[in-house]
């Protein structure tokens, strides 16, 4: 062998040598991805084409007393885009979206966001309903388009739109309550959101059949039972929004209330607002005047002077009172809203014809202390306890600081500033024969597997007497009378017993009366024999001299007369007592 052929024959030794030490690195290296690391690599390369997104949970449903949605939940998408992908079919993959979703999207500002340069992510519209959202995919994919996409939302939706809006509240753009029940019970609405996680094409970004695995699941929130009566709602809606129209008042306030439990069955103020559509929505209209708003009350306060007069003995309906022509307190002067000389009224007829005079008489039998801890016990300069966000105390000033003309004036109802739930509680006691339950608004809630957690009910606390309570009661009888000056609140068939109120109101910039700017009101309740339910109806600044009677009173008729035929409420047969109110 030639000395060439040798030196040829250990250069492809060494060649071979070289090749099966590669070869066997490459085996070693393949023996690790396949056996040892197998699992992890295969992560790896399924990591690399997958998402993992939130499974938002439903949240629980706010229902009426008979199970009723008044604010549920909906399926929902958000469309988001990867403009890398979009950027040359922007203009017609935008002219899809504003056909499917009409005025929800703009049209060149979404052109602007498939074209956004250096990105791979932009939201397209957010909380969309399902269908409406698929419609709009649907295109897309059939048009031959990609790099649009979709996630899971849970929408709110409020069926009857402005229904019990106050009441009910709203949500911010995080999905929160922020007012009204949606806010007290957010904890118990709001469910816990799941995660699943799914593989992509890494060339479109569609989801790829059969790639799913959920994580987490999501828990949907709790129901939320309240004691609202959807159609009463509804129709005391609409006539509170008549009223409000007709007598041009700034704003009006509905309530009713089951006099034996302290159940709210209606709450309805106007203006309001609708949740679903949140456009026009401002203070104004999204305060919750019921529990929020204060002001003074005027002569429905009367019925608790005379409740805690009554209490101590010092009045019965057919007591004596001798009413002036005009009293000068402190300084102040002080008449009836009508002119006339010295009456002979008896304490029946100061409330049936509303007597500012005789009220100040007969309560001057009180000294203010005594006056201060009656108005206390009722449940004024303190709240309700209903169990609603923001809800005010009302302004009941200490009795150490009153003057005579305080006094006096407190005794109808200026000078003491009350909300319309304190007003209700506080009557709601008279016609509980004495007894004041606070006022609730939901019973209970139900976990998504049906399991129920009821909320205590409240109890009461006596007030006054019975007797009390019964004197003024038939006081109270005479004021929808014929003779009275609500005859408009009287219902066919039941006994009615009612208050009207009319009240200066406040500047609540200056702090001053406004003369020929009131607030009017009647609170009523039937069968005044057998009590069932309690209305107050408030309307401010009418037009000019309207009065509680007057204009509030047909008001009361309505949604009383509507309360008892929804419940089933019969008239108790007995005839209304005859009270003499002049001696």
């Amino acid at each position: 062998m030639t000395r060439r052929q040798r030196l040829t024959r250990n250069r492809l030794r060494m060649c071979l040598a070289v090749v099966f030490f590669i070869f066997g690195i490459f085996g070693l290296r393949l023996f690790q991805i396949q056996g040892i690391d197998s699992q992890a690599y295969a992560s790896m390369a399924v990591q690399a084409g997958t998402t993992k997104v939130s499974v938002p949970a439903p949240r629980g449903a706010i229902t009426d007393r008979n199970g009723v949605e008044l604010a549920s939940s909906t399926d929902g998408l958000t469309l988001t885009a990867d403009p890398s992908m979009t950027m040359g079919d922007a203009p017609k993959i935008a002219r899809i979206l504003v056909e499917a979703l009409g005025d929800k999207i703009d049209y060149f500002d979404t052109v602007a966001k498939l074209r956004k340069p250096k990105s791979r992510f932009v939201y397209l519209i957010k909380d969309v309903p399902e269908w409406t959202a698929n419609k709009a995919l649907d295109k897309i994919v059939a048009g031959g388009f990609t790099g649009v996409f979709s996630e899971k939302e849970s929408l709110r939706t409020y069926p009857g739109g402005t229904l019990a809006a106050n009441l009910l509240g709203y949500l911010d753009g995080t999905g929160n309550g922020v007012a009204g029940l949606e806010k007290e019970y957010n904890k118990t609405l709001t469910g816990k959101n799941g995660s699943s996680t799914y593989e992509v094409s890494p060339m479109t970004g569609v989801r790829i059949p059969m790639a799913d695995s959920t994580v987490t699941k999501m828990v949907p929130g709790s129901d939320v039972t309240t004691t609202i009566d959807r159609d009463l709602q509804w129709y005391a809606d609409q006539r509170l929004a008549d009223a409000v129209r007709a007598s041009s008042s700034d704003w009006g306030l509905a309530l009713t209330t089951d006099i034996r439990t302290g159940q709210i069955v209606q709450m309805s103020q106007v203006p309001t607002f609708n949740p679903d559509k949140k456009t026009g929505m401002n203070d104004y209209n999204t305060v919750s005047r019921a529990v929020q708003t204060v002001y003074e009350p005027g002569s429905v306060q009367k019925s608790i002077t005379m409740a805690a007069l009554a209490d101590q003995g010092k009045i019965t309906p057919e007591t004596k009172i001798v009413v002036p022509s005009k009293l000068t307190i402190d300084g102040f002067l002080i008449g009836d809203y009508w002119q006339h000389g010295t009456l002979h009224l008896t304490a029946a007829g100061v409330i049936a014809k509303s007597s500012n005079l005789g009220t100040i008489v007969a309560s001057q039998q009180m000294d203010d202390k005594t006056m201060h801890d009656y108005l206390a016990k009722f449940g004024f300069g303190g709240k309700t306890g209903i169990g609603l966000p923001g809800e005010s105390n009302g302004i009941l000033a200490p009795a150490k600081t009153w003057t005579k003309a305080n006094h006096a004036t407190i005794a109808f109802g200026q000078g003491i500033s009350v909300t319309a739930l304190q007003m209700v509680r506080a009557v709601g006691a008279i016609a509980n024969g004495g007894v004041m339950v606070d006022p609730s608004v939901v019973t209970g809630s139900v976990a998504p597997g049906g399991k129920k957690t009821s909320i205590e009910a409240p109890t009461g606390k006596r007030v006054v007497s019975a007797k009390a309570a019964a004197t003024v009661t038939r006081m109270m009888e005479a004021v929808t009378a014929p003779d009275g000056t609500a005859p408009a609140a009287a219902i066919d068939g039941y006994r009615v017993a009612g208050k009207t109120g009319t009240a200066w109101r406040v500047n609540p910039v200056s702090g001053r009366y406004v003369r020929g700017q009131n607030t009017v009101s009647f609170m009523g309740f039937a069968p005044a024999d057998n009590p069932r339910f309690l209305t107050y109806i408030v309307l401010d600044k009418p037009f000019a001299n309207a009065g509680g009677g007057s204009t509030a009173g047909p008001v009361f008729h309505d949604i009383m007369s509507m309360a008892l035929e929804r419940f089933g409420v019969a008239p108790t047969g007995s005839k209304n007592p005859k009270v003499a109110q002049t001696w």
